[in-house]
């Protein structure tokens, strides 16, 4: 059976994701680079601070959204999919990071699950 292996992200809304993204940094030590991809001990997370109008998180009145870390993503969706969970079509390959996919749980909260590249 297919399991998540880990928090893979964090997304946050934000009025000023830069500076969000900076305080971060400069209070935490969170030491993300441009995509927010910070190394920690059990594996790669994305940390990235998102406009506040964005519809990645696919409801407006989703304010986060939790990203799990798998090693199969296709797998992982058959699954999802053989049980009946409301999963995405579409998935993205970003080079270099990884791939990308999308499930709503039943409380309507998107969570997205990423296969790192």
């Amino acid at each position: 059976m297919e399991r998540v292996l880990g928090i893979g992200g964090y997304f946050v809304r934000s009025a000023d994701p830069a500076a969000l993204g900076a305080w971060y940094r400069e209070c935490l030590g969170l030491d993300a680079d441009d995509n927010g991809l910070w190394r920690q001990e059990a594996g790669a997370t994305v940390f990235a601070a998102f406009a506040s109008g964005t519809d990645y998180f696919g409801s407006p009145a989703q304010q986060t959204m939790l990203n799990f870390r798998v090693r199969d993503l296709d797998a992982m969706l058959a699954q999802l999919r053989a049980r009946g969970a409301d999963v995405a079509e579409e998935t993205q390959d970003m080079e270099g990071v990884g791939r990308f996919g999308w499930v709503t749980d039943p409380e309507g909260n998107r969570v997205e699950l990423w296969q790192p590249g």
